[in-house]
């Protein structure tokens, strides 16, 4: 497992973000304070705090390098 820091500061990214996220098959999830969602999930997105950034737990290890690449525009 792997964690980064995101930054989905406008609806436009959110959206932009889940439809990226979802072409993969391993499991993500984003982690603002004590809350743990689905970073599949664009409702659960909107229910976190998108004024700071998020951690998002990428629960792989053969494809890590693969996703970082394609979620750059997002990475803090």
């Amino acid at each position: 497992m792997k964690t980064v820091q995101i930054s989905l500061n406008s609806i436009e990214k959110v959206k932009s973000f889940v439809n990226v996220i979802t072409q993969f098959d391993n499991d993500f999830d984003l982690v603002s304070g004590r809350y743990v969602i689905d970073a599949k999930s664009i409702m659960g997105i909107f229910s976190l705090d998108l004024s700071k950034p998020i951690s998002l737990n990428i629960h792989s290890d053969d494809e890590v390098d693969k996703v970082l690449e394609v979620l750059q525009p997002y990475l803090v």
